[in-house]
């Protein structure tokens, strides 16, 4: 019953709030009959009332806040909740010193497995040439798949970069149909490579130079643990624009560069490709720092907070 609040006063904030009354009451009737030795919640409004419930309830509780920007749920619960768990450095500021952590976002296990070597035999790629992966997500980013169009186009004549474009599922025929019309058939082309969906992303992301890609918090804790070089455009229309401000913290470590949605062309993003992969020094300089920000290390520092609140280790 509970629902996300609207970020000002509305006649449906208060049918919220009173859905969100309702909500406490029916979880601490679960915390009640389930018992539980510690609650986590990563935020958003669906598990702020049995977070809450559990507070009440004086259960230990943990929240984990993935992005640079606090999360509306996430600020109200900090106020209540034994621990925080934050992804990000920046995500401190937002939250009671006496009881954050900052500890990184989880990550898979399987993302730091892949080497370079395999991921290059995989997907065909010589081991003497950049290679470039573009991934908007599960379900792509239509302003990077539609960027990204003329510079394939040009690419097809000069095999110097490598690149492998996942599209996303609902935009791969599209693409697929617009390289077509504008007479390339990538089936022929060794060096340009496009797929709808990847199932083997950590053998991608192992031989990637470099990264263009959203920036939510979990692309970026992934990147990062392995010190890839991104060029990052942010989805505009993020909560708080929170990918945004994901993206600006590791512009501002040095490890990534930032091309706003609003501003994206195929221009500009060729632009930054080619200045990226032509300067060796700053492609290293960006992999060091990126790998600076990565805590691979999270969802076992995030277990050993829970066993802590929890007693179990005692």
């Amino acid at each position: 019953m509970a629902g996300g609040f609207e970020r000002h006063f509305t006649l449906a904030n208060i049918k919220r709030a009173a859905n969100a009354i309702i909500s406490v009451k029916k979880a601490v009737n679960i915390v009640k009959t389930f018992k539980p030795d510690v609650v986590v919640g990563t935020g958003g409004y669906v598990c702020g009332p049995i977070l809450l419930a559990a507070s009440l309830e004086k259960v230990p509780t943990l929240i984990q806040e993935q992005n640079v920007v606090a999360g509306i749920t996430n600020k109200i619960l900090s106020k209540f909740v034994s621990k925080i768990a934050v992804g990000c450095e920046g995500a401190l500021n937002h939250f009671p010193k006496d009881k954050t952590v900052y500890t990184g976002n989880p990550i898979r296990a399987e993302v730091l497995q892949g080497n370079r070597e395999e991921g290059l035999k995989y997907f065909n790629f010589d081991d003497d040439k950049p290679v470039v992966l573009i991934s908007g997500g599960s379900r792509g980013a239509r302003s990077i798949n539609r960027a990204m169009v003329d510079i394939l186009v040009k690419a097809a004549d000069n095999p110097a970069i490598q690149y492998l474009h996942v599209t996303g599922k609902g935009e791969y025929d599209d693409i697929i149909t617009r390289l077509k019309d504008a007479g390339i058939d990538t089936n022929t082309l060794k060096h340009i490579r496009i797929e709808p969906y990847l199932y083997n992303m950590p053998q991608a992301m192992a031989m990637a130079d470099l990264i263009i890609t959203r920036a939510g918090a979990t692309t970026l804790a992934e990147l990062t643990a392995r010190g890839i070089p991104s060029i990052l455009i942010p989805y505009p229309y993020a909560a708080e624009n929170h990918q945004e401000y994901n993206a600006k913290a590791l512009v501002d470590a040095g490890a990534a560069r930032m091309i706003l949605n609003k501003d994206l062309t195929s221009e500009l993003l060729q632009k930054n490709i080619n200045e990226l992969l032509t300067n060796i020094d700053t492609l290293k300089a960006m992999s060091a720092a990126s790998l600076s920000l990565g805590r691979p290390q999270a969802a076992e520092e995030i277990a050993e907070l829970i066993l802590q609140l929890s007693n179990i280790d005692k």
